[in-house]
């Protein structure tokens, strides 16, 4: 089997592929507790919420595709397997059943708050080690906060 080499030097690939892996683990649990709500909102605004979710849902798959692509053409192979998000994963997320729109709003608000904080930490590890990886984290959080602030305009007034 041949492997994909890397462009980056060994160091600098360990901590751009490590942040990439973080991130890969964390959109696809997003994309997994947007879904969940998703099926299980009710309430007064149940069809503004379940769309929204949708909206998060498509963001964090796309961005999960672009980012197992980054971390293959540094030459390490991603790890999207169902274990590995069960095992890795630790954003917020929904009760089983039945979710109230609030409380949809809520945990999406926690989850993406959680994940751009873990996004810029990731920025920063990344800025010498791999300015592209960094560049693209950039992108991803940017759209995250979107979305995060999105969801907290839906908690107005508290």
């Amino acid at each position: 089997m041949t492997t994909v080499r890397s462009t980056l030097p060994d160091d600098a690939r360990k901590v751009a592929c490590e942040a990439l892996q973080d991130t890969l683990v964390d959109l696809l649990g997003l994309s997994l507790v947007g879904k969940q709500a998703h099926w299980n909102v009710v309430g007064p605004r149940f069809r503004s919420i379940h769309l929204q979710l949708d909206e998060v849902v498509t963001s964090a798959r796309d961005f999960a595709d672009t980012v197992a692509e980054r971390s293959a053409a540094l030459g390490v192979p991603p790890d999207g397997r169902p274990e590995t998000v069960a095992k890795a994963f630790t954003l917020p997320a929904p009760q089983e059943g039945w979710v109230r729109d609030s409380d949809a709003v809520q945990v999406m608000v926690d989850a993406l708050q959680d994940a751009v904080a873990r996004l810029r930490e990731r920025i920063d590890a990344t800025e010498k080690a791999d300015p592209v990886t960094q560049d693209l984290l950039i992108g991803i959080t940017a759209e995250l906060e979107k979305q995060r602030w999105m969801f907290d305009a839906e908690n107005f007034p508290r």
